[in-house]
C-alpha cells in the first residue's frame, strides 16, 4: 500500500512536471466519494497573490501523488476546471462536514477530513471524524478524533456517508495507527465497540 495522507494536507502542495517544472498548486481536492476516488484537483498559481486557474488536473493525469508534490508527465495533461467540476464537488462542499453513520443507523460522527492513498491509487480508504460520544465516549468539549475505515462499500445519502457495520468496529487515533489498520499490520488502533 502507498503512504496514506489526509486530504486537506493536499491544499497548496506544489504541481510539478517529471521535468521539473512547477506548473502550479492544489487548491482542493476533487472526489467521486461513492466510488471513493479522486477524481483530480483545481489549481491555483504559484505566487503569493495569484489567483484560481481555469485550469485543474484531471487524476488520470496525475503521475504520482507525492508527500511533497502532485507529479505530473507535462502540462498538456491540464483541462478547463469548468468541464472537470461540472459532475463533481471539491471536497469541502461533499464530504467535510457530512454525517457519518453505519448501515444499521448508529451514529459515528461527523467528516474532518479524508484520507487517500497516494501514489498513483487515488483510493479515498478512509476518514478522520470527530467521533460522537456514543461511538467514542468522553466528555463533549473535547471530542475524539478518530480514523474510520471506509470499507468495501460506502453509501452517499445528501450529506451523509454510510459505512459497512463491520468497518467501524476497529478504529485509530492517528494517520500511522490507521496506515496500520488499513494494512492488516498490529499497530496502534483498537477495538471501537464492544
Amino acid at each position: 500500500m502507498d503512504e496514506l495522507m489526509a486530504a486537506r494536507s493536499l491544499t497548496t502542495r506544489p504541481v510539478v512536471t517529471l521535468g521539473g517544472d512547477a506548473v502550479a498548486h492544489v487548491k482542493d481536492t476533487v472526489c467521486d466519494a461513492a466510488a471513493g476516488r479522486i477524481t483530480g484537483f483545481t489549481l491555483t498559481g504559484r505566487g503569493l497573490l495569484s489567483g484560481p486557474l481555469k485550469e485543474a488536473l484531471p487524476w488520470q493525469a496525475v503521475y504520482a501523488l507525492g508527500h511533497d508534490a502532485v507529479m505530473i508527465r507535462d502540462r498538456r495533461g491540464l483541462v478547463d476546471a469548468a468541464a472537470m467540476t461540472a459532475h463533481q464537488q471539491n471536497l469541502r462542499s461533499r464530504l467535510l462536514g457530512a454525517r457519518v453513520v453505519t448501515g444499521a443507523g448508529a451514529e459515528i460522527g461527523t467528516v474532518l477530513d479524508v484520507v487517500v492513498e497516494g501514489g498513483t491509487g487515488g483510493r479515498i480508504v478512509g476518514f478522520r471524524v470527530a467521533a460522537s460520544r456514543r461511538f467514542v465516549p468522553g466528555p463533549a468539549r473535547h471530542r475524539r478524533r478518530v480514523y474510520v475505515p471506509r470499507g468495501e462499500t460506502l453509501t452517499v445519502a445528501g450529506r451523509s456517508l454510510v459505512l459497512p457495520e463491520d468497518t467501524v468496529r476497529h478504529v485509530a487515533d492517528d494517520l500511522p495507527g490507521f496506515t496500520a489498520l488499513v494494512g492488516g499490520v498490529p499497530g496502534r488502533w483498537r477495538s471501537s465497540l464492544p
